[in-house]
């Protein structure tokens, strides 16, 4: 399992056609076996809810995993809180990190974010979080179960449960 943290702007006109950029920031946990997303939530800033409950789903949805299960971060603030480091250790799950200032030690996670960008963020304007929320959940839909893989030498869509 690998996680990270991706951020996404989206425009909002307010009063008298004053445009604001906000921002909104995508926490998700890809499988690294089958490059299934796991679990993921949207938040309107980084915040330790938003990356606990979506790590607390990946943990629950990878519970009757036969094997020593691995959760890989990078070294951001949110995985060296104690609170994530003492959730995984308490289910039996190893905890690793991105070597420091070495980002392809995350190449699963970084990989799922620019596809996600390029297929369905750049290029369209968004004027909500509600918005990009809607987009990437159907976009996350689509990759897990209808997006082609050429995981394990072979091409496979996977079947909708």
């Amino acid at each position: 399992m690998t996680t990270d943290t991706s951020e996404f702007q989206y425009v909002v006109t307010g009063e008298g056609g004053k445009v604001t950029i906000k921002k909104a920031y995508l926490d998700a946990f890809l499988d690294m076996f089958n490059g299934e997303i796991i679990s993921y939530r949207l938040s309107e800033r980084p915040n330790v809810q938003a990356i606990h409950d979506a790590q607390l789903e990946a943990i629950e949805r990878t519970s009757d995993c036969l094997f020593r299960r691995t959760f890989h971060s990078d070294r951001g603030w949110a995985y060296h809180m104690k609170q994530y480091a003492i959730l995984l250790e308490n289910n039996k799950i190893f905890q690793t990190m991105s070597r420091k200032g070495n980002c392809l030690d995350n190449s699963p996670k970084e990989n799922f974010f620019g596809l996600l960008k390029q297929e369905m963020y750049y290029g369209t304007i968004y004027t909500s979080l509600e918005e990009i929320k809607q987009a990437n959940d159907k976009y996350i839909y689509y990759y897990n179960y209808k997006r082609i893989k050429s995981k394990f030498g072979t091409y496979r869509v996977r079947l909708a449960v």
